[in-house]
Order: structure tokens, then sequence, then C-alpha cells
């Protein structure tokens, strides 16, 4: 894409090659809108508030009794529907801010550039130096550029000069490329750009996703695949050819066994372990067979009569008596 260059006096001077990433897409409305509110809201303080009814300052007492006035039943004096009292639903301190993720902001600030592009409301200016601060020169060179309305001043880099110049002009405002934004491209209707500052936009938001993507090193190419039945057949042929070129390795040792690897000593006392001799199991004959308490008592002599303990009442007693 070729923009006209100007120079201070109207005349174009030259085409200027810009990228068509930054100046020449088709503008994404949606995101525009977004930017542009993210950025609204982001310069909000949010300091505003109001008392409720439970922080207004002041008695709670009921005003009157609830029935037999005829009036209308009120409570305290901080209610929202009497003079003095609370707000209801009023604003509070809370933080109005959006996030927006980094893609999104660098597509609205290309759909702003782009949109002021294709609507001939962006000028570009070959250079903008003044030696004296000066509003009635500034004010001359928009005019020759053709513009009359609001405009934007974007320069290379902070310029004091051009600064306190359009201090004094009405809806005029200047800033570096590098602070270029969404809000202040949309709240002005012409942009006038030094080539400088052509450039450093197209620095900072131009797509550049071949040089962004890391290209992985190139693995090596194998050899070519020889076929199946080639690749057997010479397979036996190089095996017998290495065996015969190649000289006898000699053998390795075997690896001895850790008991093999250990020195004898023929010389040295062997040294004894001494184990406990099993305890004699004593024989069964000698254990006397466990008898029954009747073959004791008989063994022992001691054969008396089963005596049953009677349980006497009165009945028995007066019987027996």
């Amino acid at each position: 894409m070729k923009l006209p260059v100007m120079n201070a006096e109207g005349k174009e001077l030259r085409k200027l090659n810009v990228d068509d990433s930054v100046f020449g897409i088709e503008p994404n409305g949606t995101v525009l809108h977004q930017a542009y509110v993210r950025q609204r809201n982001n310069q909000r303080a949010g300091t505003a508030q109001t008392r409720t009814r439970g922080e207004v300052v002041g008695s709670t007492r009921k005003l009157h009794r609830q029935k037999g006035t005829g009036r209308a039943r009120a409570g305290t004096a901080g209610s929202p529907t009497r003079v003095g009292g609370g707000t209801a639903f009023g604003p509070r301190v809370r933080d109005y801010s959006q996030a927006m993720p980094k893609k999104m902001r660098r597509l609205a600030i290309r759909s702003a550039l782009s949109g002021k592009a294709a609507d001939g409301q962006l000028v570009v200016i070959d250079q903008l130096t003044l030696e004296v601060p000066k509003t009635k020169e500034i004010s001359r060179i928009l005019r020759n550029v053709g513009i009359h309305r609001s405009a934007l001043i974007v320069t290379s880099e902070s310029d004091r000069s051009v600064l306190a110049s359009t201090r004094n002009l009405h809806r005029t405002k200047v800033l570096p490329a590098r602070y270029l934004n969404v809000g202040d491209m949309l709240n002005h209707q012409s942009l006038l750009m030094t080539e400088d500052a052509v450039r450093i936009a197209e620095s900072l938001w131009a797509v550049k996703g071949a040089k962004k993507a890391a290209k992985k090193p190139a693995r090596k190419k194998k050899a070519a695949a020889r076929p199946k039945a080639e690749a057997k057949a010479e397979a036996p042929a190089a095996d017998a050819e290495a065996t015969a070129e190649a000289p006898a390795e000699p053998k390795k040792a075997a690896r001895r066994t850790r008991a093999a690897a250990k020195p004898k000593d023929d010389g040295a006392v062997k040294k004894t372990t001494t184990r406990r001799a099993p305890k004699a199991k004593a024989s069964t004959g000698d254990k006397p067979k466990r008898a029954t308490r009747a073959k004791a008592k008989a063994a022992d002599g001691e054969d008396k009569p089963k005596t049953t303990r009677r349980r006497t009442t009165k009945k028995t007693e007066e019987s027996e008596g």
C-alpha cells in the first residue's frame, strides 16, 4: 500500500510504501468498539459514593405511631423517600477497569489506522520541526495539508516545541508514536503523522508471522529405503565379508563368581559355627496317661458311694417328723 507524503506547504513529494498489515486491513468494528469502551472505563476513578439509609446520621426513632393518625405509615427519618434521607441504589466505590488480550489490543490499533487510511483521514508529512514554539505556524501547516477540524498529530518522539504550539488550538492533540491509542484516534477526525512516526508504528504493530515463528532444526534425512528383497540379499554377504576382514577378537574372560573371586586360605583355620544340639524329645511311654477321676479314685482305694445333696423343705421335715 502506498500513501502520499506531503510537505509543510501542502505539496505532494512522493509515495510512501507502508505495511498492509497495519494500514491496509479490513477494520474489525467489534474489536474496535470493545477497545474503545475498555479505554474509557479504565479512565474512570470509581470514587463516587452516596450514603444509604443506614449511613445517614440521625435518630432511628419511629416518627409517629403506626395507626390512628390518618397519615401514611412512616419509619425513621433516614428513609430514602424523605428529604435528607439516604439514597437507594446509589453509586458505590468500585473498580471499572476491564482486561483485554494483547492480540485484540494490537488488532484494534491496526483497525483504527486502516480505517483512517481508507477514509482519507490519514495525512503523512515529511517532517514537523519548529525552532520556536508558535501556534500560528502549526495552524498554518494544518490548513495547508487540508485539516480544518479536530486533528491528532503523531510525532516520532516527544517534541516540546510542537506540544507547546498546539496547546492553545481547539481539539488538537500531540502524541508520540509509541503512545498511539484507539481512544485518541477515534475522538479526532484527522490523523497527521510524520514519516518517522509511520515507520515506528509499522515496527510496533506490524504482523510478522514468518519472523515470529521459530523454525525447528531440520532433522537429518535418512538414506533412501531400499527394497526389502535387495536388503535381505545383501545383508548375509555383507556379514560374511565383515567377519572375514575383521581380525579375530580375543575372547573375554568369563566373569568369576563371587565365591571364585575370593582367594582360598588353605593354611587359615576355618571358622566353625557351633550349633545347639536339639533337645531330646521325651518318649510317650514315660509320660503317665491321663486317667479319669473315677479311675484315679479307684486306684487310690477311695471307692466311696456317691452322695446327693437333698434339699429340705418344711413339708419334708413335717413328713419326716
